[in-house]
């Protein structure tokens, strides 16, 4: 299939003029439409406007230009079929062997602040994606390329294969065509069934529709009986997302991994100082801040050096090479940076298999969280909220001092990151012990208590963080007993009052957020 003529239609004119330029020298004769031709013409490309081309000039503000049978009958001829070129002979209707087109830029519209509804119905493309399935359709006669991306290979294999492009490639081509396509189709109408009829915007759109583009297999999911891979959103991300590391070392990173070193990742990014955080198993097991990231390190890591074993090690800061040092001591799986000093990367290349991710140090997303369900999704906003001073009601006797404010904060925005029912005690910017994932919060009060003894650490003069109310004051008795001072919690429970009354009776300081982090 030896490519004579190409429709260039595109709103992303990246790399348009080289390729257009490409084609010319390989006597391709080039078709195009609007702005696309302008542009062309201008750069000294000899053109043809589908206006001359079809004998019919563009009409409704531009709306029809390319919706014409010389255009659709030219992309849609079977050459293989001896009916389709007779019919296509009788007309004088040559055929299009080469479709470069890309949408346009609804997405990038909806996204402006000051973006209307009207402005978004006017970058919904009509001829765009018809050209682009159409082509797609019929990738045995005709390549269709809709990624600047592709341009270069595309110019590479016609040049050195006398202007033919391979099955293969072109078949490769159409499935990222219908990809692109569906992406399309789905960010109109995540906007629209989004917006009810009085033009206000409803948090969750009435049919949701998810775009991920594939970027690794996994050589298992959790467990080696289950195949896994890992997607990408195809549409832009926050930069400091995890889907966006790149991988300066170590083997090919596990589901595990991914799943481990996301949640530390989204929970060291909160802390303003230099912090650590170590996960296993999906929770923190010692997190801590401190003026140098040695230090961080060493006071997380002394939380539970048990579970700490193969665990996942987040920073907030540049890793230099003293820290590198130490982390290198201790078997981990995965450590994630959002840089990294020239001698603190020859130090952990000593370890070949650790996985070392750099990451942008950028908080906040929009994105929306998703969990699978048989038969369903549940979809909810991210959990951003960060607790501060001002949001705290101190509700017993006792005041905390200025210390335990901050070692609550501290408490807090760890107990976020840990699966409920979550009991984190910590002083002096360090956890102490973690209790997470019990059916009973009095259980993960006792576990959290028999962790910090296991550490030899003490809880005297401590902290605690609940990530929900206590319905009972038995849980705060145990940590009471175990030697906490003051606690924080959201309150709400119909037993508040008894709960306060418990703290008051054991002269201990306790606040309430209003706010639950319910993590499962």
């Amino acid at each position: 299939m030896k490519i004579k003529q190409a429709l260039i239609s595109v709103s992303d004119k990246t790399g348009i003029v080289e390729l257009a330029q490409g084609l010319s020298q390989l006597g391709v004769t080039i078709l195009s439409t609007g702005g696309t031709a302008k542009l062309l013409k201008n750069a000294g490309i000899d053109v043809t406007e589908v206006s001359d081309y079809t004998g019919f000039p563009e009409m409704l503000d531009g709306r029809v230009k390319t919706l014409h049978p010389k255009i659709h009958a030219g992309i849609l001829a079977q050459k293989e079929m001896p009916a389709h070129m007779v019919a296509m002979g009788k007309i004088s209707f040559p055929t299009i062997e080469l479709v470069v087109v890309n949408l346009y830029p609804f997405g990038e519209t909806i996204a402006k602040a000051n973006s209307s509804l009207e402005d978004a119905i006017e970058n919904i493309d009509i001829g765009g994606p018809t050209m682009v399935r159409a082509a797609a359709k019929n990738y045995k006669n005709v390549a269709v390329v809709t990624d600047p991306e592709d341009y270069t290979s595309l110019l590479k294999e016609m040049k050195s294969n006398n202007c033919t492009v391979s099955q293969e490639h072109r078949f490769q081509f159409a499935c990222k065509a219908f990809s692109h396509t569906a992406a399309y189709d789905s960010v109109i109408s995540n906007y629209l069934t989004g917006i009810y009829s009085d033009g206000q915007h409803r948090i969750f759109p009435a049919s949701l529709n998810l775009n991920f583009k594939i970027a690794q297999d996994l050589r298992y999911g959790e467990n080696p009986h289950q195949e896994a891979a890992f997607y990408r959103d195809l549409l832009p991300v926050v930069p400091g997302s995890l889907a966006n590391y790149t991988q300066l070392q170590g083997k090919e990173l596990s589901y595990n991994n991914i799943a481990d070193a996301d949640a530390a990742w989204e929970c060291v990014k909160t802390f303003d100082l230099p912090a650590c955080v170590i996960v296993k198993h999906a929770n923190p097991c010692g997190v801590a801040v401190a003026n140098e990231l040695l230090v961080a390190y060493k006071t997380a890591f002394s939380t539970d050096p048990t579970s700490a074993f193969g665990g996942i090690i987040a920073f907030n800061r540049e890793l230099d090479d003293v820290t590198a040092e130490a982390v290198i001591k201790q078997f981990v799986e995965v450590v994630i940076v959002p840089g990294i000093t020239s001698e603190a990367k020859l130090i952990l290349s000593q370890k070949k298999n650790v996985r070392v991710l750099i990451l942008q140090l950028k908080n906040g997303s929009n994105a929306l969280d998703f969990k699978r369900v048989t038969g369903g999704l549940l979809v909810q906003k991210p959990d951003n909220l960060n607790i501060v001073a001002d949001h705290l009601k101190v509700v017993t006797r006792v005041q905390p001092t200025q210390q335990e404010l901050q070692d609550l904060l501290f408490a807090w925005r760890v107990a976020k990151f840990v699966k409920s029912n979550a009991i984190v005690f910590c002083l002096n910017g360090q956890t102490l012990g973690i209790g997470a994932g019990q059916m009973s919060r009095v259980d993960s009060a006792r576990i959290a208590s028999i962790k910090a003894q296991n550490s030899g650490l003490t809880l005297n003069g401590s902290v605690v963080a609940s990530d929900a109310f206590f319905p009972f004051r038995d849980g705060l008795d145990v940590v009471v007993q175990a030697g906490a001072k003051s606690i924080i919690q959201p309150g709400g429970s119909m037993r508040d009052e008894e709960v306060i009354s418990a703290a008051d009776e054991q002269g201990v300081s306790m606040v309430f957020t209003n706010t639950r982090h319910f993590r499962h």
